[in-house]
This record gives C-alpha cells, structure tokens and sequence, in this order.
C-alpha cells in the first residue's frame, strides 16, 4: 500500500484480526475460506501477484486434527493455483516452512537437504511446494515458495499451538512461569517478521525466478537463552519450569539463506537483540 499498489487481501479471519487492516482506499477486504472457488475467482480478477499465506499452521495442530490440516495447506493451495492460472497471475509467492526438514542431518540447512516430514504439517508444506512448482512448470508462471524459520514479531499474538515467543509473553504479563520443552538447549533460527515481509515483497518484485528459498536470520539460539531474554525484556522474575520434550520437534535448527540472497538480494536486518524488544513492546 505504501508503494501505491492495490492489494486485496482474502481471509476467513480464523487466526487474523480485522484491527490489522486500517481502511485505506487501495485496500479490498474479502471475507471467505481459500478452499472456495467462487471466493477465489472474485479476490483474483485483477490480479498481478498472490502472497499465498493461508494455512493451517503448526506441528501439534496437524497432530491434532491432520486432515483439516491437509484440506487447507494442500486443497486450498491447489484451488488457489488453479485460479491463478485461470486469472493469468504472473507470480505467486507462497509460503512454506522449515518443517519440511524433519530431523537434520547437519548444519546449517540448505534447500537441498533431504526432506523428512515429521508431522502432518511438515507434509502437506512439502505437497504444497510440488504443486505450485509443478504449476510454474505447466502453466509458465513464475512460483516460489519461501521456506520460513521461526517467524516472530509485531502483530504476532498468542496461539496455543504457535510460535514460542508470543506463548512466553502472554505468560510473563500474566505473572507466570514459562514452560521449555526438554532440556532448553535445543536450537532454533528466529527471523522477524519485517525481514519475511522483505523477503517477500523482494521475490514477487524479481522476475523470471520460480524454486524454493530458505528465510532465515542465519543465527541460531537456544531456547533457554531465548526464556533468559524474554524475562529479561519483560522485567519479570517468573521461575523457567520444564516438561518432557514434545512429539515432532527438531533438535537442531539453522539455516543457510545464501540461495535467497543470490536470487532476489535478502540480507537480514533485525536479530533477537532488537527484535524482542521491539515486540514487546508493540504487545
């Protein structure tokens, strides 16, 4: 919207909030589920470029409940493919996850380590990928698909099944203790939402690309140290309890973003140092 762009954004606002969306007179609200083909058809017309960010999202989730897993992540991408082929869309830009992994064989990640899905989650991500890259192959149009790390920052709230640090700040303002799964000395790659939302605007702006990226900070922390700055950023004194380890988690995670930088220039901006007080903040 600030590049003078007209956006239409389509959400069933199952996970999103209206307050996100100020009015604005180049911005098209539409209401409605991606698995609807008549949905699909009226948010597409008229369309240069589609960030496809609708999902069912997190690996307990789709423990919990696998086929609404893979009836949003794979039908609903397919019928959004569908229709962007149909409306001559020249780029979509979907988003997948690092999930797709599973336990690594080493560090750090590039996209050609092997994958092996672990959950229902990681798999329809990976049967995501395949029909949009096989769509760039058919159809001519450019695809890629960025496989996000750990993605945090403003606008981020809680969820059960969701991102580690939205699920420690709601319970440090609420004065209670956090939880860590395992010994705490599992690794994750965090990278905030503005460089995703950079890496995104970066490669629907860059033509004739279509493959799978890695978006990353390309550092990585423990979670322990994580609950150690989470404390720390909300001034709190709450105990860090721990529980057994949880089906689904990787040990280990760091990725290697090269290929992305190489493709449509991301370089990350904003590591865990500014970016937790910064959401902390916005919270």
């Amino acid at each position: 919207l600030q590049a003078g762009t007209t956006v239409t954004v389509l959400d069933d606002f199952s996970s999103g909030h209206r307050s996100n969306l100020a009015p604005h007179p180049d911005l098209i609200v539409v209401e409605g589920d991606v698995r609807d083909p008549a949905i699909l058809d009226t948010a597409m017309t008229g369309i240069d470029t589609v960030f496809h960010l609708a999902a069912s999202a997190g690996n307990k989730r789709s423990i919990d409940d696998p086929l609404t897993d893979s009836d949003i992540n794979v039908m609903g991408t397919l019928r959004l493919l569908l229709a962007a082929r149909d409306k001559g869309v020249r780029k979509v830009v979907a988003s997948s996850s690092a999930a797709v992994y599973g336990e690594l064989q080493g560090l750090p990640i590039g996209e050609d380590h092997r994958l092996a899905p672990q959950t229902p989650y990681a798999s329809s991500k990976i049967a995501m990928e395949n029909h949009a890259l096989a769509f760039a192959d058919l159809f001519k149009m450019d695809v890629v698909c960025l496989r996000y790390f750990n993605v945090y920052g403003q606008r981020q709230r809680f969820d059960p099944y969701g991102n580690v640090i939205p699920i420690f700040a709601n319970r440090l303002f609420a004065g209670e203790p956090i939880t860590v799964f395992g010994d705490g000395e599992q690794t994750r790659d965090f990278v905030h939402v503005d460089d995703v939302v950079a890496a995104n605007l970066a490669a629907a702006r860059t033509t004739g690309i279509s493959g799978t990226y890695n978006i990353a900070s390309g550092t990585q922390v423990t979670v322990n140290v994580l609950a150690q700055m989470m404390v720390a950023a909300v001034g709190g004194r709450e105990p860090i309890l721990y529980a057994p380890e949880r089906a689904g988690d990787v040990r280990h995670s760091l990725a290697a973003s090269g290929a992305a930088r190489q493709a449509f220039n991301f370089a990350p901006q904003v590591g865990l140092g500014a970016g937790i007080p910064r959401y902390i903040k916005w919270l």
